[in-house]
């Protein structure tokens, strides 16, 4: 792991700041907050992806375009983004294209966020999101170590086989529908039987699905709430919109694809809850994987009909949520005007950059 003290030592030369995202995810948020609070922005695109910056081109000050996403951490590269008071904000493209072993052992310049911490989003990790959600004392779904043990509607969690992005999720019921589904999937090349072996079985919960996001970092006086969002999902979101009939007449894969989001709140007696469950996250967190949370997290959640959240999914860098800019009341609420993950982040990096502590809120 890159020694923070190192990374806090190039923060403290810097004499100005620049945004600098992987062209992918979450790219356009970040770097629109940026813009909104006069920060300059740097996005590397791979090749044949860099369209929707060129179009967008008012929060892209420069667009440098790589043969593969990879190349962004090249020697050159690196050299290039602390030369140019670059400060990375992560997201989930980020680890996935450049992978946590360069992240947290060859990328040599400051990040916003806990490179320490990524790595707790994957579920075989030992001080995985199901650890840090139980030493905060929040609900999860139960899991089934054995799928011979599966007695109960589940879900289980693989990832897809060709595109590394993506995750096959896929339900069942019993032992024999697992193997039922999981041969068939295997088959078609959906997922690989190595990834399924390291797959997560967590029983389904059953309710209205929810993503709350929030904020914080060590300089922050509060673990902000900042909005409530919905994933659209292919190609189940609108399979589930057909009439039971024509579900019945139909036989598809069906798969969980995240395609985009649609915004939501929720009703303001739950709000405690709420509240409360992401304070006692950061709390844990910090306990766990010091310094803690820098920056944005989610914790994508079910209510069920007795009003109780289970936290089946946990994002602990940006989660990708444009949506929020324009239709969080919350940030209203807070701050007096509506934006998302983007300008919070923002606000929070030139703040620091005002008071002396860009070093307390970078790994």
């Amino acid at each position: 792991m890159i020694k923070r003290s190192e990374i806090q030592k190039i923060v403290d030369n810097y004499d100005g700041l620049r945004i600098a995202v992987l062209g992918s995810h979450s790219a356009l948020e970040i770097m629109d907050g940026a813009k909104d609070e006069g920060l300059s922005t740097i996005v590397f695109c791979q090749k044949g992806r860099e369209t929707p910056y060129q179009r967008f081109d008012r929060i892209a000050d420069e667009i440098k375009v790589l043969k593969k996403f990879s190349d962004m951490s090249s020697v050159k590269n690196q050299k290039m983004l602390r030369n140019t008071n670059s400060i990375i904000v992560p997201h989930r493209a980020l680890t996935a294209y450049l992978g946590y072993d360069v992240i947290e052992n060859s990328l040599n310049v400051p990040i916003f966020g806990n490179r320490a911490l990524f790595q707790a989003e994957e579920r075989n990790n030992k001080k995985n999101q199901y650890y840090l959600l139980k030493k905060a004392g929040i609900k999860y779904p139960k899991i089934f170590k054995n799928p011979k043990d599966i007695n109960k509607p589940a879900i289980v969690k693989v990832q897809e086989k060709k595109r590394k992005l993506e995750r096959a999720f896929f339900t069942v019921s019993s032992f024999s529908d697992y193997k039922k589904k999981s041969a068939d999937k295997i088959k078609q090349g959906t997922i690989a039987k190595t990834d399924l072996q390291n797959a997560t079985i967590e029983q389904l919960a059953i309710g209205t699905y929810l993503n709350f996001n929030y904020f914080h970092t060590p300089i922050s006086k509060n673990v902000d709430f900042i909005g409530i969002e919905r994933r659209l999902q292919t190609n189940i979101h609108d399979y589930n919109a057909l009439p039971a009939k024509q579900q019945l007449e139909l036989d598809i894969d069906l798969q969980n694809i995240e395609v985009g989001h649609t915004p939501a709140s929720i009703r303001e007696s739950l709000l405690e809850k709420v509240i409360t469950m992401g304070d006692k996250f950061v709390a844990a967190v910090q306990k766990e994987y010091p310094p803690g949370i820098i920056g944005p997290f989610s914790l994508q959640s079910v209510i069920t009909k007795d009003l109780e959240i289970i936290v089946y999914d946990v994002s602990l860098r940006v989660p990708g949520n444009p949506i929020l800019a324009t239709t969080s009341p919350y940030t209203k609420y807070q701050y007096g005007q509506t934006f998302g993950i983007g300008r919070r982040i923002a606000m929070e990096i030139k703040t620091a950059q005002e008071e002396g502590k860009l070093a307390r809120i970078v790994t």
